[in-house]
């Protein structure tokens, strides 16, 4: 993990340093107040895995000298084709369709997000298709 916070930590740091120059230098507030929030998306996450580093023990990916094989770890079992994310896309898509065309496209979209959660479920307590 000090790969990602050393690169997030950069980041903020990058963003910070452009930050103040485009708010000394612009004089505009809008600008300068969103690239002070990218300056924080880089510092927290970055922060957040600094501190999380110093306390594991390094990753293979942490190791310069390490090999292949040495990150290589057990490969569980994945799951099989499903269509309930297609499901619950498409009730999102109608959900966000009903902001623009009006509330009615609400109904079918919330329940096709209901009948992809509850089929979702059931289908990962049951190991297979439903």
């Amino acid at each position: 993990m000090r790969v990602e916070a050393r690169f997030l930590l950069s980041l903020g740091l990058f963003f910070g340093i452009v930050g103040l120059i485009y708010w000394l230098w612009s004089g505009e507030d809008a600008g300068g107040v969103m690239l002070g929030a990218a300056m924080l998306l880089g510092f927290l996450p970055g922060g957040y895995y600094y501190y999380w580093s110093r306390r594991m023990r390094p990753r293979p990916e942490d190791d310069p000298q390490a090999t292949t094989a040495s990150g290589s770890g057990v490969v569980g079992a994945f799951p099989g084709s499903s269509i309930w994310p297609f499901t619950l896309g498409m009730g999102a898509f109608f959900t966000v369709l009903a902001l623009v065309f009006g509330i009615w496209l609400l109904v079918p979209g919330l329940g096709l997000v209901t009948w992809a959660l509850f089929g979702g479920v059931a289908e990962s307590r049951r190991g297979g298709g439903v």
